[in-house]
């Protein structure tokens, strides 16, 4: 049996079918916010793995598993391998398939392999910490402002969606700041949390995460020991965060900014050097395929998504409502549920408290859950040592999309824009020039550059 063949009979991946609606135009492009070196051997062993960073940042002592609750993720273009891939990872990491798993998008969405590698990491990695949490990825045409926008009106208007992972962003502008109600909770749903990566190019905030109705999330360096113990963090160069050029500080930063937005919240490990184990079937731009390792801070929005539905998870046994728009109670937690990292920057320094490098800081996660849902203190289980890192199948790269219990339509409006990235030759994979870069790090980025246009849309 192969892992696809056990991933289907568990649970099939849904696909489901939104239509294009025209929408005024946005005027530039987005970026996903990943950094990813391939692996030269066939397993995932060169990554952190999910039991390691279970353990490190204490989730292995909640029992909570986000059980109940629906992570809505939003990516452009298709992955039309995310089934499989996502199979390949569990059977690897002894995790099982999630409840439900679905994807949406339009009838006739590309393929793009940068992408399809963003969509391998946040899927995975939002399934590794909550592992009984629905999934609903939900594609966006392209990489444009007003399909990515149409796919995140489509996420938060679906039942049961509770937290929406974006990692992606772009340069901010007035007429973005404009599109702030997308990241509001639809009238008569559940409330939601909006995620978004905070840039992979230093300091600088970058739109989503620079909006107060988003959760933006900065990059760390974590180190662990040889038995998985936290040993410290530092601030990772590559973090976005600073003051918004468009956006004015938000009540719930008031006595920790003043005048502009401070980008980030929160932080989490995004340092390539630490980076996560991803496997993706899909090639990238210079043909490679399989297990990588990824870092940018695209590694932290789908995992603090996580955080949110386990939060979401206790406050529905306890029969309270999800949280909307967490940052609201983020800021009032004790400092005691946080990392606070103290060195390191990305232009700003990291310092003691709130910066503009790793905002409040990374989870304790067995603290900062019962908190931030604002319940009875959830059961913990003695955390034990993570596993050695075994070998897994790299699978066929061949997914078998199956619809079960059949398709429904829902209409979302679309569009499109285009913004510039640069061709690093050599094989080195692509990066934008304005923020975000992505692509194969072999040690070194070659100093040639091409610009080239690339467009991102639904």
């Amino acid at each position: 049996m192969t892992p696809s063949d056990s991933y289907q009979r568990s649970a099939r991946l849904r696909v489901e079918a939104f239509e294009e609606r025209a929408q005024p135009s946005a005027s530039s492009l987005m970026h996903p916010n990943f950094i990813a070196r391939p692996l030269a051997d066939a397993g995932p062993g060169g990554g952190l793995s999910p039991a390691q960073i279970r353990h490190a940042y204490g989730f292995d002592k909640l029992a909570d598993d986000g059980a109940g609750q629906t992570i809505a993720i939003v990516t452009a273009f298709d992955d039309p391998n995310i089934g499989n891939d996502l199979a390949v990872f569990d059977q690897a990491f002894g995790l099982t398939a999630p409840p439900s798993f679905q994807k949406a998008k339009v009838a006739g969405t590309t393929v793009d392999g940068g992408w399809a590698g963003e969509t391998a990491l946040d899927v995975e990695w939002a399934h590794a910490l909550a592992p009984k949490a629905n999934l609903l990825l939900v594609e966006a045409k392209s990489d444009s402002v007003t399909d990515l926008l149409a796919a995140v009106d489509y996420a938060r208007k679906q039942p049961g969606v509770s937290v929406v992972s974006m990692s992606w962003g772009g340069s901010e502008s007035s007429s973005l700041a404009s599109k702030d109600s997308y990241f509001t909770t639809p009238a008569g749903h559940t409330p939601v949390t909006f995620v978004a990566a905070a840039g992979d190019e230093g300091a600088g905030a970058e739109w989503p995460a620079s909006s107060p109705n988003v959760l933006a999330v900065g990059g760390t360096r974590v180190r662990i020991s040889s038995d998985g113990s936290y040993q410290g963090e530092t601030a990772w160069s590559g973090s976005g965060g600073g003051f918004s050029r468009v956006f004015a500080a938000p009540a719930y930063q008031s006595g920790v900014v003043t005048g502009a937005r401070g980008v980030p919240d929160v932080a989490y490990d995004a340092d390539p050097n630490s980076g996560v184990a991803v496997y993706s079937s899909v090639p990238d731009g210079s043909g490679s395929t399989g297990w990588m390792v990824v870092g940018g801070t695209s590694a932290g929005a789908p995992q603090w998504s996580a955080l949110v539905a386990m939060a979401n998870q206790e406050r529905a046994a306890h029969g309270q409502a999800a949280l909307g728009r967490a940052q609201d109670t983020l800021y009032t937690l004790n400092a005691r549920d946080f990392h606070d990292i103290t060195a390191g920057g990305n232009g700003y320094a990291a310092r003691v408290g709130y910066d503009l490098v790793t905002g409040r800081g990374t989870p304790v996660a067995d603290l900062l859950v019962p908190d931030l849902a604002g319940v009875t203190p959830p059961t913990t289980t003695t955390p034990t040592p993570p596993p050695s890192t075994t070998t897994g199948s790299t699978g066929t790269g061949t997914t078998t999309t199956t619809t079960g219990g059949g398709t429904t339509t829902t209409r979302p409006p679309t569009g499109g824009v285009s913004v510039p990235i640069w061709y690093l030759p050599g094989g080195y994979g692509f990066g934008w020039g304005f923020g975000g870069l992505f692509g194969w790090n072999l040690g070194g980025w070659p100093l040639g550059r091409t610009a080239v246009p690339v467009w991102f849309g639904f």
